[in-house]
């Protein structure tokens, strides 16, 4: 069962700060925007509310081949892809990802509910 938690000031920033950005940030990332406008928050409170953003299925979390969690506040059905020299992460939507879905459900039975997939290798900008 999802818990819905009251609104605060802090998680309605975080998230506006999240939505505002496509770049996949890390939870530092999120911290430094944060305090530009509220000062006195902490690290400690940042990762609350990711969580509780996470939670209540507004955000993802991303464990992607790095050191640090990256957050999306797509929740869209999408992959990622993780250029391994600059490091950044970005959105990919296959064209046919339902159809996808759809012949491994009907060859397996199961029912899919989530799907994750992971590229990495270089970015457009990397590669050359």
């Amino acid at each position: 069962m999802m818990r819905i938690h009251r609104r605060s000031r802090q998680r309605e920033t975080i998230l506006r700060i999240l939505k505002n950005t496509k770049s996949h940030p890390t939870a530092d990332w999120i911290f430094q925007r944060t305090r530009k406008e509220i000062p006195n928050i902490s690290l400690g409170t940042v990762y609350r509310n990711l969580n509780t953003l996470r939670e209540e299925g507004l955000i993802q979390k991303l464990n992607l081949e790095s050191s640090f969690d990256r957050y999306d506040a797509d929740t869209s059905f999408h992959y990622h892809f993780t250029c391994r020299k600059c490091k950044k992460v970005y959105d990919v939507r296959p064209d046919n990802e339902r159809k996808l879905c759809q012949k491994v459900e009907k060859k397996s039975g199961f029912k899919i509910e989530k799907v994750r997939v992971d590229f990495s290798g270089l970015c457009g900008m990397c590669k050359e």
